[in-house]
C-alpha cells in the first residue's frame, strides 16, 4: 500500500521516534520493519530539525563526472565534503538517482556518492559486451573511489550493485568501512548463473517445468540479446511505469513472472512491448521519473543488459578474492520481504552469504524488489540504526 500523503499545509514536521529492539535473537525472529508514517518524516541523528527547509534544499544533489584513461563515471554527490563517504551502486535497470530517498536522509553527516554504473546514464557506453565484466566495473568503482580520496567508505549497493559491492569487499577490503547491501546476497563463486541454479528453491521451481528457476530471465538475455534490449526500447515510457510499480506479498509464494520469459516470447508477451500504465508516483517521482526515461532513450538498455551477458569471466575473477572469499569487514543485509526472484527468505539463496561473512547482520524491510524507493523511511532507519550498533555512525561533519 503506497504511504499516505499529509497535506503540506497541515504541519511543518512530523519527528518520528523510533524504537529499535536490538538482540541477539536468531534470524527469523527478528521483526520486519515497516515506518511508513503520514506526513513528513524526520530522522536526524545529532542534528537539529530545520523548520521549512528540506535535506534537499541543504544538500542539493550536484552532477559530475570523472573521465580517465579506461571511463567516463558520471555520479551524483551530496553532503558535506569533509565528511566520511558513503558510496551508492545501482542495480539493473536503474540510475544513480534512484538512490534519492537514501542520500536526502545521510547527507547531513556523510559525504554521498551515487554513479551512474557502466552502460548507464551518463557513464561510458562500451560497445563490446565483453567489457560489463565484474573486473572492469569495480575497476571503475575503484578509479572513482581513489578520485574522491580514497578514504575507506561505507559501501551500499542494490541489485547489481550488490554484487559489485561484495566484490570490493573480497577484492580491496582496505576501500571499505563496512558494505550494505540489498536483495542480492553474496556469492563466493560470483553472480553468475550456474551458482544461482544450484540454490533454485526446488519445491516452488519443479526442474522438469523450471530447469533454471526464476532466473530464465538470465538466459533471455544469453540467447535474444536484441530482443531483450529492444523489447524494452519500443515505449521506454511505459517500460518505466511498468518496471517500477509497488509491490504486493500476493505473489511471494508463487512462481516469478520472469520464470517464463522465454517461454512467453520475452518481457512483455506475444505484445513484445511494455503495455501502457500510469507512473506510480510512490516509486518515482515526475523529476525522477523523467530523468529515467530521458536517460533510456539516450542509451537504450544494451549496456545494462550486457552485465548479464559474462559469467565465465566473472566466475574467474571471483576466485581471485582475497582470504578465500570471507568476508571479516561489518556487513549489512536487507531482505525485501516480497522480493520474488530474489526471494531470500525461506530459501538457501542467503546461506552462503552467511557462511562467508564473519560479522553479518540482516534485516527484512516490508517491500519488494525496489523496496528502498517503495519503503525508503524503514530502509533508512534500518542503516542508519545499524550504522550505530556498529559504530560507524561518526558522519558528523567538521566543526571549524
Amino acid at each position: 500500500m503506497p504511504p499516505a500523503t499529509a497535506p503540506a499545509a497541515s504541519c511543518r514536521w512530523t519527528v518520528v521516534t523510533l524504537r529499535f529492539e536490538i538482540c541477539s535473537a536468531p534470524f527469523f525472529e527478528r521483526r520486519r520493519l515497516d515506518y511508513r508514517k503520514p506526513g513528513c518524516f524526520t530522522h536526524s541523528l545529532g542534528g537539529a530539525l530545520m523548520p521549512g527547509i528540506s535535506n534537499r534544499e541543504k544538500f542539493p544533489l550536484r552532477k559530475k563526472v570523472l573521465e580517465t584513461k579506461r571511463h567516463r563515471t558520471s555520479y551524483l554527490v551530496a553532503g558535506p565534503d569533509d565528511a566520511p563517504l558513503m558510496i551508492f551502486m545501482h542495480g539493473h535497470p536503474e540510475l544513480g538517482i534512484y538512490w534519492r530517498k537514501q542520500i536526502e536522509h545521510f547527507a547531513p553527516h556523510w559525504r554521498c556518492v551515487a554513479p551512474d554504473m557502466r552502460g548507464y546514464g551518463d557513464s561510458s557506453q562500451p560497445a563490446d559486451n565483453s567489457a560489463y565484466t565484474v573486473r572492469e566495473i569495480v575497476g571503475d568503482m575503484a578509479e572513482l573511489h581513489d578520485a574522491l580520496g580514497g578514504q575507506p567508505a561505507v559501501w551500499v549497493g542494490h541489485d547489481w550493485g550488490s554484487a559489485i559491492c561484495w566484490t570490493l569487499a573480497t577484492h580491496y577490503p582496505q576501500r571499505c568501512r563496512a558494505v550494505i547491501n540489498m536483495n542480492v546476497p553474496y556469492l563466493p563463486e560470483g553472480l553468475v548463473l550456474p551458482r544461482l541454479v544450484e540454490l533454485v528453491d526446488r519445491d516452488l521451481y519443479p526442474l522438469e517445468r523450471y530447469p533454471v528457476g526464476q532466473w530464465d530471465y538470465w538466459l533471455f538475455h544469453r540467447e535474444s540479446f536484441g530482443q531483450s534490449s529492444g523489447q524494452l526500447e519500443v515505449d521506454v515510457e511505459a517500460t518505466v511505469s511498468a518496471i517500477y510499480q509497488t509491490s504486493s506479498s500476493e505473489g511471494v509464494d508463487k512462481p516469478a513472472w520472469l520464470a517464463d520469459v522465454r517461454a512467453q516470447g520475452g518481457w512483455f508477451g506475444p505484445a513484445g512491448r511494455a503495455p501502457s500504465m500510469p507512473r506510480d508516483p510512490s516509486m518515482l517521482t515526475l523529476e525522477d521519473y523523467d530523468t529515467f526515461v530521458q536517460a533510456y532513450r539516450k542509451t537504450g538498455f544494451k549496456g545494462a543488459n550486457a552485465w548479464y551477458l559474462n559469467d565465465d569471466e566473472n566466475s574467474r575473477y571471483a576466485a581471485e578474492a582475497l582470504n578465500g572469499g570471507r568476508i571479516a569487514l561489518p556487513a549489512f543485509f536487507l531482505h525485501g520481504a516480497w522480493d520474488t526472484v530474489c526471494k531470500t527468505i525461506g530459501t538457501r539463496l542467503a546461506d552462503p552469504m552467511r557462511a562467508y561473512c564473519d560479522d553479518l547482520s540482516e534485516e527484512i524491510i516490508s517491500g519488494g524488489h525496489f523496496f528502498s524507493i517503495e519503503n525508503p523511511a524503514a530502509t533508512n532507519a534500518a542503516m542508519e540504526a545499524w550504522l550505530v550498533r556498529k559504530g560507524l555512525q561518526n558522519g558528523q561533519p567538521k566543526v571549524s
